[in-house]
């Protein structure tokens, strides 16, 4: 294994440890706390600085595992629909953020684009665990989980992540470089 793999994989496992312990910090603000996606944020980052294996495979891993762990969120149908959403996360904002123009804005739009996916696939994952299970999901329940309820995670997201992520690239902490060399300075 490379230098670079052992690298990956050792940042990947610190944003799992993050997605298990984040949940716990927002958790102390009760009236919004859930609404803050605590876990997205380590998948997002994942995909951003390790690349879309990596990201894909913390973002699977994170919610099955705290659910696990902790016992929240619930199996079913919530860590088994959240791996799927956090999944996409991490893996469009590492492929998305590494083949995209090397423009001020391509981190926006990988991560508006990572989001959009993933509410959807979150979507289509319960609206399928809703009818193995035999109850129902309908447009509504989609629109308040996806959109409504989330709206402070979205916000603290659109903030928070271009943020860390353009801190840590000054830094030299991405992993997740473009075939071509380095990323253009912003």
């Amino acid at each position: 294994m490379s230098p670079l793999q052992i690298r990956k994989m050792t940042y990947a496992a610190l944003y799992l440890a993050i997605a298990m312990v984040l949940p716990f910090v927002t958790g102390q603000i009760p009236e919004i706390g859930n609404m803050l996606c605590p876990m997205h944020i380590p998948a997002l980052l994942c995909g951003f600085m390790c690349g879309w294996p990596w990201g894909i495979a913390v973002g699977f891993i994170a919610p099955l595992l705290r659910s696990v762990i902790f016992g929240m969120p619930a199996m079913f149908p919530g860590a088994a629909a959240m791996a799927f959403e956090l999944a996409v996360y991490g893996g469009m904002a590492g492929v998305l953020y590494r083949v995209l123009p090397r423009k001020k804005w391509t981190l926006w739009l990988a991560l508006v684009l990572s989001m959009i996916a993933g509410r959807v696939v979150w979507g289509i994952a319960r609206l399928v665990l809703a009818g193995l299970s035999g109850s129902s999901f309908s447009w509504a329940l989609f629109i308040a989980g996806a959109v409504t309820n989330a709206i402070p995670g979205i916000i603290l997201h659109l903030i928070l992540i271009p943020v860390l992520v353009l801190v840590m690239e000054r830094a030299g902490l991405s992993l997740n470089k473009p075939a071509g060399g380095q990323r253009a300075n912003r």
